[in-house]
């Protein structure tokens, strides 16, 4: 177990018989699954498995076409108000591939703003907040840069933060480090690891099998739109029971 609490009983996200199609294409066959409070899920698998679709019907950047998505005890995809559906989802920070941030604002606005916008937090409190956030992911010396003037690590970390700020109870991550050199995967990673010790619920879509070792609660590995194996991650990369599974980490050990 990783993280500083065990996780509770109580699920934070769950899938009941969620499917999504492309057209004829099946992105998303009968997932059943939940992400309990206080856990870590990593999600891995090939490359079009539905990783990312999966992750991204938690907060309706998917639809979905039959089933349910229910976070904290709300259906996500039931009829919702703009309003209604904004509120959701400023309760979950989501960090993307790509960063995603505003050019045209410094490091301190970026995170700043939707404390400021969506939740009508005084400038004040949220400058405060924002600089405690930037401490966190080691970048208050950067809070008067401009993106532009950042590494890819660097802006991906403010990406963090800002997720932070609006104080989210679940962090979903898309593949958050497939952008960056090599050099930087590691300052991210670093991040996410200490949310992880601090008890955060967190859902993971990534390639680094090394973080999934070290910081999962249990493994999902998904292909052509399914999840064929839930396992803790010490018998997920010893044992793993699926043939499909075993020959992903054949695969990854050879290269």
């Amino acid at each position: 177990m990783s993280n500083a609490a065990a996780p509770s009983a109580a699920p934070m996200i769950r899938f009941e018989g969620v499917n999504k199609f492309y057209g004829d294409l099946a992105a998303l066959l009968d997932i059943n699954a939940e992400v309990k409070k206080g856990e870590v899920v990593v999600v891995c698998g090939p490359s079009g498995s539905g990783k990312s679709t999966l992750i991204r019907t938690v907060n309706r950047l998917e639809e979905i076409h039959s089933g349910a998505v229910v976070f904290d005890g709300q259906n996500v995809h039931a009829k919702l108000g703009g309003s209604a559906l904004n509120k959701l989802r400023s309760r979950i920070g989501f960090v993307f591939q790509s960063f995603n941030l505003f050019p045209h604002l410094s490091v301190l606005d970026n995170v700043m703003l939707s404390p400021i916008k969506v939740s009508g937090v005084g400038k004040t409190d949220a400058r405060t907040r924002a600089m405690e956030l930037l401490e966190r992911v080691g970048l208050a010396n950067k809070a008067q840069s401009f993106p532009a003037q950042l590494s890819g690590g660097q802006q991906q970390r403010v990406a963090i933060a800002r997720a932070l700020a609006m104080e989210p109870p679940a962090m979903l991550f898309d593949e958050p480090t497939s952008a960056l050199d090599p050099e930087m995967v590691g300052e991210v990673l670093a991040v996410m690891r200490a949310l992880a010790r601090d008890g955060m619920t967190m859902m993971c879509v990534t390639h680094e099998m090394s973080f999934a070792r070290e910081v999962a609660d249990r493994v999902w590995f998904m292909d052509a739109g399914r999840i064929l194996e839930v396992a803790a991650p010490g018998d997920f990369f010893r044992t793993p029971t699926h043939p499909r599974a075993q020959r992903f980490l054949t695969d990854l050990h050879a290269r």
